[in-house]
């Protein structure tokens, strides 16, 4: 490559630059869903298609540069090393979005443990029943099925184990 290729190419990228920054910045962050990984991915995009100026025979230089952007992102998502091994961070934002943070597994977890000390205080039947119901989160019929009841039966009996509860709960909250 002469010197005045090489200042040709590097003008022409500089214009490139300039003029198509933020749309391939976008196509990698539309891809990605990653501001950081968007920004680098723009700066690989431009890198790859400098050292390609050369060979670039066409005159569509935004359809190119978005193509190389669409499978520089898509390289990216497909890395294996990038899945392997999470970043403490995105660990944490995982964590977040799905809704649960520490604080309410703890609370959840607490509130579950009080549930459960007062189905234990309920007489039986209504305690296995109380348990299967609001502690193991399991249908009429499903505990219908495991004790051999009818389902109308076991019916009655979450009813009245409900009532039990609400007693229980009532006499807690004002005392």
């Amino acid at each position: 490559m002469s010197i005045t290729q090489k200042v040709n190419n590097e003008e022409r990228l500089s214009l490139m630059v300039d003029t198509y920054q933020n749309l391939v910045f976008s196509v990698c962050y539309k891809v990605t869903g990653d501001y950081f990984a968007a920004e680098d991915l723009t700066q690989e995009t431009f890198l790859s298609a400098y050292k390609a100026l050369d060979t670039f025979e066409g005159s569509n230089e935004k359809a190119w540069l978005c193509r190389i952007a669409t499978n520089k992102s898509i390289d990216y998502l497909r890395s294996a090393g990038r899945k392997a091994v999470p970043t403490e961070d995105i660990f944490f934002e995982q964590q977040s979005q799905d809704g649960e943070s520490p604080e309410d597994i703890c609370l959840e977890r607490e509130v579950k443990e009080r549930l459960l000390a007062y189905c234990r205080k309920l007489k039986p039947p209504y305690d296995e029943i109380a348990k299967s119901v609001y502690y193991d989160e399991k249908r009429a019929d499903e505990i219908a099925k495991e004790r051999n009841e009818k389902i109308k039966t076991v019916q009655t009996q979450i009813y009245r184990a409900r009532d039990m509860l609400r007693k229980i709960y009532g006499k807690e909250r004002s005392a």
